[in-house]
């Protein structure tokens, strides 16, 4: 019996000729679905060269806050002596660690090395937190201690680009640079991202930079970590000399040029942004100087930031700052604690080192989530707290030192839409490696993204042929943080 392809069919009766005709038909629907995803992208283009590039945006999900709080801790805090309480490693202090150590370490180190400060069940999560923190310790049922992050580098370098931009060895946009592209601002006078006293060591502006995102995504530093918070201005924020209304017409004469300019050679991505720093830096004459001066607080507030002592007046001047952009419409806010190169690096006086930081920073923070609460703002803001990375259990040098250790640290969030006083993952019993609910530093910005309504794998900016993200190609939401 010969074979006839055009007779033969299935028990259905579905021919080949019919399965053709079908999936010729499905192949037209997707190409036209194709073709239409691309107009619509092209029009929503359009749309957004016409519009203020910073104007809000759309999420891509119910968003649970509207805005970032970032209080980095530069150096790398001990884990170990902060938030992560060890009964093992207080045990065994001074033996070998009983298992190996990475295999890429930055120094020589030796024996475990117990932390010198006492932990406490605090609040009624009863979470042990190190006295190191007992403001902050109060406020431990409003955090979710993420105990379980871990990164790729161990150099303050490598590690600092990595937290920031997702990256340890190329140059790529910060993640408040993402977010600011993502969602834009909810306050034309104010650029999307400020960073407020940035360390320049240790990526420096690459940390805070837009890279190959439109210049209006990176962020505006205030100050930088080497001089006091008080200095920390918009420079020539005011001009001495002409008045707003001559300023407007130079810049609508300016803007004519520009635009007469950019119609002639057609789309420029360098001139267009030009023309948008020019207009948003006008527009921060009227504001910035309001937010930037304090005189108006009650002598109540500024003592709750810690204004009324000399150790904690810099960095509580910082978060106070933190809570006026955030007020105002800014989307990402950076404060970064380091007032040398490497503030919380302690590979040698620990003891001294870590009260001294602990000091600076602890009642100002303590002061942020307070405001913050009291205002109404917490529930719709996530306060991100950390480091590049921790410390390791056992002790470089003499026993009053550790190294740094991005194989397991804690970081910790606060805020809307995270389960407070909880705590998620874990390190091993000594607190080297993560070995539970392992966040990698790509899942810690997949879930900060995905807390601000974006989805990370959506998020995407075409550069040199490649959709690029945050999260390069890989990174998950962990979604059991999520209140």
């Amino acid at each position: 019996m010969s074979y006839d392809p055009e007779k033969f069919s299935l028990a259905s009766g579905f021919t080949r000729r019919k399965m053709l005709q079908s999936s010729a038909a499905g192949f037209g629907y997707v190409a036209l679905a194709g073709l239409l995803g691309e107009e619509a992208r092209a029009a929503e283009q359009q749309v957004a060269k016409s519009l203020n590039p910073l104007a809000p945006k759309p999420s891509h999900i119910e968003p649970q806050v509207k805005r970032v709080i970032f209080l980095f801790m530069k150096g790398g805090p001990s884990h170990l002596d902060t938030f992560d309480y060890k009964p093992r490693l207080q045990k065994d202090h001074g033996k070998p660690l009983p298992f190996d150590k990475p295999r890429v370490q930055f120094a020589a180190t030796g024996n475990l090395l117990g932390s010198p400060w006492l932990f406490r069940k605090r609040g009624q999560s009863g979470i042990e937190v190190s006295d190191l923190f007992p403001n902050v310790a109060q406020h431990i049922d409003d955090i979710c201690l993420l105990n379980s992050v871990h990164g790729t580098n161990a150099a303050h370098g490598g590690a600092s680009l990595k937290l920031h931009t997702g990256s340890d060895n190329f140059v790529r946009p910060s993640m408040g640079a993402w977010v600011t592209y993502g969602l834009g601002t909810e306050n034309d006078n104010l650029p999307g991202f400020v960073t407020i006293c940035p360390t320049l060591a240790h990526g420096g502006v690459k940390n805070w930079g837009s890279a190959f995102l439109p210049a209006y995504c990176q962020g505006v530093p205030l100050g930088v970590a080497s001089k006091p918070s008080s200095d920390a201005q918009v420079k020539y924020i005011k001009n001495a000399k002409w008045s707003r209304g001559l300023q407007r017409m130079q810049l609508d004469l300016l803007n004519r040029v520009n635009r007469a300019h950019l119609d002639s050679v057609g789309q420029n991505s360098a001139l267009e942004a030009r023309i948008n720093s020019f207009e948003l830096a006008f527009r921060m004459q009227s504001e910035v100087p309001v937010i930037q001066d304090i005189s108006g607080e009650t002598e109540a507030t500024k003592r709750l930031y810690g204004l009324d002592e000399k150790v904690t007046e810099d960095f509580g001047r910082q978060c106070l700052m933190a809570r006026r952009f955030a007020e105002r419409g800014v989307r990402f806010i950076q404060v970064t604690h380091s007032d040398t190169m490497v503030q919380w690096d302690q590979h040698g006086n620990l003891r001294k080192g870590h009260t001294k930081n602990a000091l600076e920073v602890d009642r100002p923070i303590a002061g942020l989530l307070q405001d913050l609460k009291q205002r109404g703002m917490l529930h719709d803001t996530i306060l991100l707290w950390g480091g590049e990375f921790g410390r390791t259990p056992v002790a470089q040098g003499t026993d009053d030192g550790r190294d740094h250790n991005p194989e397991g640290f804690t970081m910790w969030m606060a805020g809307g839409g995270v389960k407070g006083g909880f705590k998620y993952g874990a390190t091993d019993e000594y607190g080297y490696y993560a070995v539970e609910n392992k966040m990698h530093v790509h899942d810690m910005h997949a879930t900060l993204l995905h807390l601000l309504g974006l989805d990370h794998e959506r998020l995407t900016y075409r550069y040199a042929g490649r959709d690029f993200r945050l999260t390069d190609i890989s990174g998950k939401a962990h979604t059991g943080i999520l209140a």
